[in-house]
């Protein structure tokens, strides 16, 4: 679910940063997966100014380029122009150099210093298609403004900026699908009133098309509003709407439905608009119709319907699938004069079964399947109403029809304060508790020493039982502000089994001999000359034997790098060259109050890594060889978020640190020639030694597998050129948090470093593997996703796009 910074503005008085604000949303259980930048037109303009051309001479070397010089405030700027109508006076839309340009068509492309047939050129004098305001290239763009020179063109052409929260909603939280359910979160969140719009304005204009409506069965339909507006124009919305609608990914349609869309989104309010003149007999009946009655809906398809899903009708028979898609016949064009507005109170049941049957995903049928609010179809009709005849000069021909047989009441819900304590883990003040509470808009009715009793509207569905209320004064206090105690304990009603860290070291074992390792267990005594000589082991933490049996097993290891290095040496001088090894083991160390124990994984490549084949040639190992099975361990015991940083220190030529949190998981590299030859290896050897104390206190068990998704995998490429500091691991990061969950994963399949990019610089050429598990992905969604991706990359990295 996508909510407009701005537009929650109109609700709720907020100076805080889109990242402050999305901080406090996802504490509270709204969780923000991403913040999207919107522009109402692409680039913002930035580096575009409002300029005056000063001179204007035919080009010497050119019959169809003019030399010009630009006032651009401050300073003159020589511009070599092609347009046929720039002349001396004019006031004009000037580039400036290093900007980039948006055109309607085409690539980016930014404006750099040039010399054009002898003549420099330090700008860009702009066609409206070349900055993406309109479509003509006739000509330059000649402005009607006393605009001060240098003037950002942004502000001329009112360019709207507005950043955008992706919302992953819970399935239980259908209070919170509109910016007015976001805003009644902050209001408690931030303790600020909101500002609901007012609807006194609304009234009858006059009664000359009123539409009856007859509900045959106040069960599917609790409730049903509607109210006719008749001599509507139907046009393009006004740009504020258009670009409201833009901006969270709708593509606007016409005034009157571009309303319904707005109230949808602002609201969280479904409505539906009917032509009038379409309704046979001129009365609404909301009923189901007859299982296999055929309907053909407005994607123009034929539906069978299975008789269980609530259909608006007419004498003739359906005009829509209640609460989820219009039908063909009855929608708004552009010869429509006169409209039933449409605002009802649907069964979420109904609804929900009609959805799945006909596999149709609404924005109607998302909120209807979740509950709505049912005090909100009135409230929600006059909105649009009064918006109706604001942008279609229409008016309001009927009364307002109410069908509301049985008004759903508050509910209300008696709350203790032992299991508010109990269930927090905390006691919180009193006042604090019915602060929050009515800034939830939930009513106290009385109270006593005991406890309290509530009385929660009918919006909140999530809202039922006393647990869910402790819940709602939990989210806004906020998860992190209770403290963990040092006997921490916690009520709940399943039990959870215990790690088996024996199983998962046995499950691992399994993984890495089917990888073709062999497990090796060597001696916990090693020589003191490894520590003298390895310049990372610390002698002064050295664990020293006393008794010891002799000097060369005098000390406890402090790492498995060399009894494993030993295993290596005594294989490969028996001719044993080509060699995978893994080892549980303890190391030790000293401290000042004691001694140290930790359990480490070692791992161990060298030689060739596959067998000499008539069916291919044999080849050594590589660094990548060994990341891979690293890799391959992490995501076997579910353990994310890994921060790789680069290092160069002993026992590696070169190598990674693997970082958990603020904690290190362990290293990997190639391990120095020095060093290797301390136990006589001298061919190249590649090591990881994790932290397995630290893995299984992560660990989330070995992998569990669940059915593929029966919605296909959609593959994007990119090629990428960035400074050659910057990580893959940087830009992994970077795609993760501007992918979303579409993002499943990320594939490099070429690297690039030479004469053809600029020095100091590398080309990445990455693939982007996207999935919806709900849904199949329309190009639409694909390329925003893709746009997202580039214009994050752009901005964090420092990456070039490569066309």
């Amino acid at each position: 679910m996508k909510i407009s910074i701005n537009r929650l503005k109109s609700f709720i008085a907020l100076d805080q940063s889109p990242e402050e604000i999305a901080a406090r949303l996802t504490g509270s259980g709204l969780e923000v997966e991403g913040i999207d930048f919107f522009e109402s037109i692409k680039g913002g303009l930035e580096g575009v100014v409002i300029g005056e051309v000063i001179t204007c001479e035919r080009h010497p070397n050119a019959d169809k380029l003019s030399v010009t010089s630009v006032d651009i405030g401050g300073e003159t700027v020589p511009i070599v122009c092609g347009a046929p109508n720039v002349a001396k006076g004019q006031k004009v839309v000037v580039a400036k150099e290093g900007a980039t340009l948006y055109p309607i068509s085409g690539d980016p492309f930014e404006i750099k210093k040039a010399k054009i047939r002898g003549e420099i050129s330090q700008g860009m004098i702009c066609a409206e298609d070349e900055i993406g305001v309109g479509e003509s290239h006739e000509g330059i763009m000649v402005l009607d403004t006393d605009l001060p020179n240098g003037t950002p063109a942004s502000e001329y052409f009112k360019v709207i900026k507005d950043h955008i929260l992706e919302i992953g909603l819970t399935p239980n939280r259908a209070d919170a699908a509109s910016h007015l359910g976001v805003a009644r979160d902050l209001k408690a969140l931030l303790r600020r009133e909101i500002c609901i719009p007012s609807v006194d304005d609304f009234k009858v204009d006059n009664h000359s098309k009123g539409v009856p409506v007859e509900v045959e069965n106040p069960a599917d339909c609790p409730r049903y509003s509607g109210v006719t507006i008749s001599n509507v124009k139907i046009g393009p919305s006004p740009e504020w709407l258009q670009n409201y609608l833009k901006a969270i990914d709708l593509e606007p349609i016409n005034n009157l439905v571009d309303i319904t869309n707005f109230i949808l989104h602002d609201l969280g309010q479904p409505l539906h608009a009917f032509d009038v003149d379409k309704i046979s007999g001129g009365k609404i009946i909301v009923k189901k119709l007859p299982k296999d009655s055929l309907f053909v809906t407005l994607d123009e398809k034929e539906r069978k319907l299975s008789g269980e899903e609530l259909m608006i009708c007419d004498e003739k028979g359906g005009l829509c699938i209640a609460g989820i898609f219009g039908g063909k016949g009855s929608g708004i064009s552009e010869s429509t004069t006169s409209v039933f507005l449409e605002s009802a109170h649907f069964s979420a049941d109904v609804i929900r079964k009609g959805s799945q049957f006909h596999n149709l995903k609404t924005d109607a049928s998302f909120r209807f399947e979740r509950g709505t609010d049912p005090n909100m179809p009135v409230y929600a009709l006059k909105r649009a109403a009064l918006l109706a005849k604001e942008l279609t000069g229409g008016e309001i021909s009927s009364e307002i029809i109410d069908i509301y047989p049985d008004p759903v009441g508050d509910t209300e819900i008696e709350v203790s304060y032992a299991n508010i304590n109990r269930l927090i883990g905390k006691v919180l003040p009193r006042q604090e508790i019915k602060d929050i509470l009515e800034n939830l808009e939930i009513r106290f009715i009385n109270e006593n020493d005991l406890g309290f009793k509530v009385a929660v509207k009918p919006y909140r569905v999530d809202v039922t039982r006393e647990a869910d209320v402790i819940e709602e004064i939990l989210r806004i206090h906020g998860f992190d502000n209770v403290e963990l105690a040092e006997n921490l304990r916690a009520d709940y009603f399943a039990e959870h089994p215990a790690k088996d860290y024996n199983k998962l070291q046995y499950r691992l074992s399994e993984v890495l001999s089917a990888l073709g390792f062999f497990e090796i267990i060597t001696n916990s005594l090693t020589k003191p000359q490894y520590t003298e000589k390895s310049g990372f082991l610390r002698a002064n933490e050295q664990v020293e034997i006393q008794n010891k049996l002799s000097e060369d097993l005098g000390v406890m290891r402090q790492s498995l790098l060399f009894s494993g290095m030993e295993v290596l040496a005594h294989n490969i001088n028996r001719r044993q060259k080509d060699l995978k090894l893994f080892e549980f083991g303890t190391v030790y160390s000293k401290e000042s109050e004691g001694y140290r124990e930790e359990r480490r994984l070692a791992l161990f490549l060298t030689g060739d890594k596959t067998a000499e084949s008539w069916r291919e040639a044999s080849r050594q190992v590589v660094f990548p060889d060994l990341y891979a099975v690293i890799e391959l361990i992490l995501e076997k015991l579910g353990i994310e978020n890994i921060e790789v940083e680069i290092i160069h220190s002993a026992p590696f030529d070169y190598g990674l640190k693997l970082v958990l949190g603020a904690k290190e998981l362990g290293q990997i590299g190639v391990i120095r020639g020095d060093l290797a030859k301390l136990v006589e290896v001298k061919q190249g050897v590649f090591y990881a030694e994790l932290n397995w104390d630290l893995l299984t206190k992560k660990a989330k068990g070995l992998k569990k597998y669940g059915e593929i998704s029966k919605f296909p995998e959609v593959r994007r490429d990119l090629s990428l050129v960035i400074d050659k500091e910057v990580t893959f691991e940087q830009i992994k990061k970077v795609a993760l948090r501007a992918g979303g969950k579409l993002l499943q994963r990320i594939g490099v399949f070429d690297v690039y470093q030479g004469d053809k990019i600029d020095s100091g610089k590398k080309a990445y050429a990455l693939s982007f593997y996207l999935q919806d598990l709900e849904q199949t992905l329309t190009d639409k969604v694909i390329d925003k996703t893709m746009s997202r991706l580039v214009q994050s990359f752009e901005t964090e990295v420092g990456a070039f796009i490569r066309k």
